[in-house]
């Protein structure tokens, strides 16, 4: 089985601000060379899950025009994790205090108060153990950092973190992808 992890292409918003589950779009020039490069890269017959956040859409329809084959499926399970009160904020201006208290308690901490990292984990967890139930179909997920990075937690067979030092740093840059082979490791493409 394989699984590839497509992150979006570059937001339009401005660096350095909070924006998890802020709709946002992405740079359609970006989003359209992505989606060539990873239409050149999928075998036929692919199954293709987005999150619904506009940005993961527009490479998934981007991919179609270039792919019919591959007809994307929202799962709302695939949205980055929701930072609450702190979405459309500039990282500068939460207050440490806030940014303390989830790493305090990173894996229950609702940093905004609406979801923990467990929770994005947990969440990620049901189609991630739903792909082991189709070995013989190649799956995409056209989706953001935050669900590559629980992705690579699961792959390693954590289904939870209690220190922000357990969540991966690393996750495929705009328009890239991991391609995850389910009897080899994990490894970075594009």
């Amino acid at each position: 089985m394989t699984l590839w992890i497509v992150r979006h292409a570059t937001p339009l918003i401005a660096s350095g601000v909070c924006y998890g589950a802020l709709d946002v779009a992405a740079d359609a020039q970006h989003s359209l060379q992505a989606a060539h490069a990873l239409a050149q890269t999928l075998p036929l017959q692919c199954s293709v899950s987005v999150s619904p956040l506009q940005r993961s859409m527009q490479l998934a329809h981007a991919l179609l025009d270039l792919r019919p084959d591959l007809i994307p499926q929202t799962d709302s399970r695939l949205r980055e994790m929701d930072f609450g009160t702190w979405e459309g904020v500039a990282w500068d201006a939460i207050p440490l205090a806030a940014i303390q208290a989830w790493i305090d308690d990173f894996g229950e901490h609702r940093f905004g108060g609406v979801e923990s990292a467990n929770q994005v984990l947990a969440r990620v967890a049901a189609p991630w153990d739903a792909a082991w139930q189709h070995p013989d179909k190649p799956q995409v997920w056209i989706t953001h950092a935050g669900v590559a990075r629980a992705v690579r937690l699961l792959s390693q067979g954590f289904r939870s973190v209690s220190s922000a030092s357990h969540w991966p740093q690393h996750a495929p840059g705009y328009g890239e992808w991991w391609r995850i082979d389910f009897l080899t490791p994990m490894r970075d493409s594009a």
